[in-house]
């Protein structure tokens, strides 16, 4: 595969395998927003889509804990043990979900995909706004 012909997008199958591909102007280019993070649950990557979203700029996002200082809102049984029960039993993790951020922000419907394998050193948060109509 090319990467000056590569395409991701948000639903496409083996959205992981391509997350691990790109470089950092790749992952800025994206139409969605994307927190990838190891199992330390240190963030490493952050692309421009989400610190727009968020309003928090990547250079303070990087080397920060995911859960308990930066998506406090996802450090729940819906995503963060999603991640654990899947690094604790070696197993990939690829599932989507509607959710709604709360966190430093008013309420903001999204649809998250999360996002792991054992082959890789880092596990991926995928964001993509959701509207009334494709909730």
């Amino acid at each position: 595969m090319n990467k000056n012909d590569f395409t991701t997008s948000f639903e496409q199958d083996q959205l992981l395998e391509s997350l691990v591909q790109l470089d950092s102007l790749q992952l800025d280019a994206l139409p969605f927003g994307v927190i990838g993070f190891k199992r330390d649950y240190l963030i490493s990557r952050y692309n421009h889509f989400e610190s727009q979203a968020t309003g928090l700029e990547k250079d303070y996002v990087l080397g920060k804990h995911v859960f308990t200082e930066i998506a406090q809102c996802m450090n729940n049984f819906m995503v963060a043990q999603r991640f654990a029960d899947a690094w604790g039993s070696s197993s990939s993790l690829d599932e989507s979900m509607g959710y709604v951020l709360t966190w430093r922000m008013k309420p903001t419907k999204v649809k998250l995909r999360l996002l792991s394998a054992e082959k890789y050193e880092l596990a991926y948060i995928a964001l993509s706004p959701r509207s009334p109509l494709n909730t």
